[in-house]
């Protein structure tokens, strides 16, 4: 490696880890062609086995400039209570 180029550094790097493991194990088991809420209810049961902790689609308060907006936030998955997941389906 070069001098002036740095070796990426990743964050969260064991927990990210573990949660493609799940989401690779997922997708081992089921393959591709389903809707997005068949991998997701998959998902949670990989991330139970493997002892992810997680919450599902939790409901999180926006802000705009400030001030509190009725619209929220609903992500697939925030695992380890800091790693957003959004599933996506092709």
């Amino acid at each position: 490696m070069e001098n002036n180029q740095k070796e990426q550094e990743f964050l969260y790097k064991d927990e990210g880890y573990r949660i493609l493991g799940a989401c690779f194990e997922v997708y081992k088991e089921l393959g591709n062609g389903y809707l997005e809420s068949v991998y997701q209810e998959c998902l949670a049961l990989e991330f139970q086995k493997a002892g992810n902790p997680f919450e599902q689609q939790p409901k999180l308060g926006l802000s705009y400039k400030g001030t509190i907006i009725s619209q929220y936030y609903i992500p697939d998955f925030i695992c380890f209570d800091k790693i957003i997941i959004e599933l996506k389906t092709v």
